[in-house]
């Protein structure tokens, strides 16, 4: 069995494709509940964020489940066909750097930011809560979470971390300066909306309209930032008095329209407007960049942003990928004995219990035996089972991820009879799939 990442990220793919990727959580449940049916795939964990869509999965070969997987892929949007190019597909090793990566915000839009830990967290939570993991994913979903912990602890580089939301607020510093006298009408409620909401309030906007389809969450976040709630039907006309617009809701479609837009400009008789649409799916028709005093910039613009804060964070990049690196070559070890615990647990279990059947039958022989001796005799013959199994043990060691494995298995199975003991081999090759690199 072998691990496989099939994704798409702001690196590979616009906006405009990405889009068309971003799944509900509800929808990757509904996913991950048919994973068995897919062929090929034994498990599944779908990460589905505003910049990237990807499925880790454990497969039988790599180069058939590739189309298992963009047909996976497809059950879940109309556009795989057109979008295939946008694809990025990794394997093994690569699959299990590319994760450590994400995890550690190595490969986020803006490098440092802490979200995507969390939605790392979530989407295995999610995950495993349905039973689409097991044994190889369980395994590099906590050690993924355990290096993105280690690399926030031991680097600086979450310090002054930004994320997609303050790049929104530093974009709008740049095109109007000072934000003092600047109104702002956020849409959207949520994490990223919050975020965006304590940016601004930390620039001195002021004044935030916030408005949300779910009333109360638009008043819950008023409240902490001294801000005004709006009831989401009645937004444009709050957008009368924005100066900015800045879009963070999970809507599946476009919220913000061009002809309501252009009314809208109507109304502010020639005063002009900037919109930050931050959200993917976007919240923002592409064609309100066309209305005259409108200036749009969407998720992808934010990258200039971005970019002038990657070179302060540069350095300690360098240190979180030594740290990522260390873990990656840690796991592909530990995932290469993997396929010989069960046979190692079964041949020691077996001893284990000849050992203790043995030293019962000798001590009722000795009734009157000391207690000292007892212990002597224990230990003695714990001793014997170590040393006997140690060649063993060291043969079926040094045989993991060559051509010898499956011979060595197959042959201590059948010398040591550990198929009477109630273990049925095949079961349990099945159950503890082997990362082998290729």
């Amino acid at each position: 069995m072998q691990l496989v990442v099939l994704g798409l990220n702001h690196k590979t793919a616009p906006v405009g494709i990405r889009e068309c990727f971003s799944f509900s959580e509800e929808q990757v449940r509904i996913a991950l509940r048919h994973i068995n049916k897919a062929d090929d795939i034994h498990e599944g964990v779908i990460l589905s964020t505003c910049n990237r869509t990807e499925i880790y999965a454990v497969v039988d070969d790599p180069e058939e489940a590739l189309a298992v997987l963009l047909d996976f892929f497809s059950d879940l949007s109309s556009e795989t066909d057109q979008a295939e190019e946008y694809f990025f597909y990794h394997c093994g090793e690569a699959c299990i750097k590319h994760l450590f990566r994400v995890a550690a915000s190595l490969d986020s839009l803006v490098i440092g930011e802490g979200q995507i830990l969390s939605q790392v967290k979530k989407a295995y939570a999610v995950a495993k809560d349905i039973g689409a993991t097991s044994t190889v994913l369980n395994t590099l979903f906590h050690r993924a979470i355990a290096v993105g912990k280690r690399v926030r602890t031991e680097t600086r580089i979450a310090y002054s971390a930004v994320s997609v939301s303050y790049a929104a607020v530093e974009l709008a510093k740049s095109v109007l300066g000072d934000l003092t006298n600047i109104n702002v009408l956020l849409l959207g409620a949520g994490q990223m909306g919050e975020l965006t909401a304590k940016h601004l309030v930390d620039s001195g906007v002021a004044n935030v309209f916030v408005s949300n389809r779910k009333y109360e969450k638009a008043v819950a976040l008023a409240e902490k930032i001294n801000g005004k709630p709006v009831i989401f039907e009645n937004f444009m006309k709050s957008a009368l008095e924005a100066d900015i617009v800045i879009t963070s809701t999970g809507a599946p479609h476009y919220i913000v329209n061009a002809w309501d837009t252009a009314s809208l400009m109507k109304k502010r008789k020639g005063k002009s407007i900037i919109f930050i649409d931050i959200a993917v799916p976007r919240d923002v028709e592409p064609e309100v960049a066309g209305i005259s005093g409108v200036t749009l910039y969407n998720i992808d613009d934010l990258e200039t942003v971005v970019d002038s804060n990657i070179k302060v964070r540069e350095q300690e990049a360098k240190a979180a990928t030594k740290i990522v690196n260390e873990e990656v070559e840690d796991l592909v070890n530990k995932f290469k004995y993997l396929s010989f615990r069960p046979i190692m647990a079964l041949l020691t279990d077996k001893a284990e219990r000849i050992r203790q059947r043995e030293m019962k039958r000798a001590l009722t022989k000795l009734p009157d035996l000391p207690a000292e001796q007892k212990k002597i005799m224990e230990s003695m013959s714990k001793m014997i089972i170590r040393k006997i199994l140690r060649d063993p043990m060291v043969r079926i060691n040094g045989a993991a991820g060559t051509g010898n494995e499956q011979y060595y298995m197959d042959a201590i199975a059948d010398l040591f009879k550990l198929e009477t003991i109630g273990e049925t081999r095949n079961s349990e090759r099945k159950n503890n799939y082997r990362y082998a690199q290729q």
